[in-house]
């Protein structure tokens, strides 16, 4: 077994190191682990690999992700952020604390945090440099506040960490708006104190008049997250039904009511998320074949044992997963840390009476701030890119906020009733008895 492991994580570092895609990393470890060490065929590798991708699940990923290229590509992002602006933007450091509430209500109709960095920041940065905003400051809250993006529901990890657990995923996507508005509020809260003596450029305090203007104008933008959250708990919509309709009504809003959003520019949109879904589908692929192959050795069995062995308390084992998580963010993207991790630990959480939906959560703020941590952390190099700034200027920019979401992080995992309360309130029971759907 020890030669085989050496064996399987050369091939998959390996080929890392060399630039090969990932998922092509995970396909040529499964194949290196299965060929030498196994007596089984092959040809299950590529029944796998086909059948990972012919998944109800992954649908709504796909409207989702269509969704929120639409109101890139419109005007809604726009209004979303001057109705922003004017609740909060005559405060000290108002416009920065108006990017932060921008992200999170744009994170809660595209569920991804790329799609936030590009159309919050792209937006935001030049935004707050004109207003004489400190540079190091623009750079930072606007590549970590994106994390929201996978936080608040809906969150494309989170769809596909309930795809692999076979848990409710209307119940993860409760446990998300608790840690999604405490980041919110303390971001807010650290903007003010670094602003208040700084030589921004205020917008005057807003009268009634102004405030109705911009949620008039902005009424058909802000009902879009409205419509998915009421749709999916009240139960009108499935969470794969939820996506069809935000991606209907964003279409029909932009098309008929903004009326800047020709045919060419959806032409152009379907086809940019359509490539976007294809290179998911592969990660997916990908790496569902590198669990079964996992599973076949009875990995997650051996790893079980041996954290049991070692960790004894609930407490620790908690510290341990979050350091574990936060590194892994640092060298592999959210989806594929999702489907291959998620297998290995599932066991160990009825070992020690973790909540299923408690634990996918803390995975997805963990992996979630991987995006702004080096050395492959993708909204570092988005940003850096937007600003002409190298990846250490970007990274020490981010350090602020970074501390803010895992002091976050380290409460909600503590406190577990604190992000488990909603879900109670509207579903009654929590309890999940979880299984890997890989």
């Amino acid at each position: 077994m020890t030669l085989e492991i050496i064996v399987v994580l050369l091939v998959l570092l390996g080929s890392m190191a060399a630039t090969v895609p990932v998922f092509m990393s995970l396909f040529f470890a499964s194949v290196a682990g299965l060929v030498f060490f196994t007596p089984l065929p092959i040809d299950i590798l590529a029944q796998t690999f086909f059948r990972s991708m012919d998944n109800f699940a992954l649908v709504v990923v796909l409207f989702f992700i269509l969704c929120g290229n639409i109101m890139t590509a419109g005007s809604i992002v726009t209004k979303l952020i001057r109705i922003a602006n004017t609740l909060v933007g005559w405060l000290p450091g108002g416009l920065g604390m108006a990017g932060i509430v921008a992200c999170g209500l744009f994170g809660a109709i595209s569920g991804s945090t790329v799609a936030t960095v590009v159309a919050i920041g792209g937006f935001m940065i030049p935004a707050l440099l004109e207003q004489k905003y400190d540079e190091k400051y623009t750079v930072g809250v606007m590549t970590t506040a994106p994390i929201l993006g996978i936080i608040i529901p809906p969150s494309i990890s989170m769809i596909l960490y309930s795809m692999v657990t076979n848990c409710s995923v209307e119940k993860l996507f409760m446990t998300g708006y608790v840690p999604g508005l405490m980041i919110i509020v303390s971001t807010c809260v650290y903007t003010f104190f670094v602003c208040r003596r700084g030589e921004q450029i205020k917008s005057p305090k807003p009268t009634f008049r102004e405030v109705y203007l911009a949620v008039k104008d902005g009424i058909w933008a802000i009902m879009l997250p409205v419509i998915i959250c009421a749709g999916i708990f009240s139960g009108v919509f499935t969470a794969n039904e939820a996506a069809v309709v935000a991606c209907v009504y964003a279409f029909v809003v932009e098309i008929c009511i903004h009326g800047d959003f020709g045919w060419n520019k959806f032409f152009k949109v379907s086809v940019n998320s359509a490539v976007t879904s294809a290179t998911l589908l592969i990660i997916v692929a990908g790496a569902t074949c590198f669990g079964r192959y996992l599973t076949f050795r009875n990995i997650p069995v051996f790893i079980t044992e041996a954290v049991v062995n070692s960790i004894h308390s609930p407490w620790m084992f908690l510290l341990v997963i979050n350091i574990l998580l936060l590194i892994v963010g640092m060298f592999m993207d959210i989806i594929s840390a999702t489907l291959i991790l998620t297998p290995l630990f599932l066991p160990l959480l009825f070992k020690y009476n973790i909540n299923v939906l408690h634990f996918g959560l803390l995975m997805t703020i963990n992996l979630g701030i991987g995006y702004c941590t080096p050395p492959l952390g993708v909204s570092l190099y988005i940003t850096g890119a937007m600003t002409n700034r190298n990846l250490i200027y970007v990274t020490r920019a981010c350090l602020p906020f970074l501390i803010i979401q895992i002091a976050v992080l380290l409460v909600v995992t503590y406190w577990p009733d604190s992000v488990l309360i909603l879900p109670k309130l509207v579903f009654g029971d929590v309890s999940q008895t979880a299984t890997s759907g890989m």
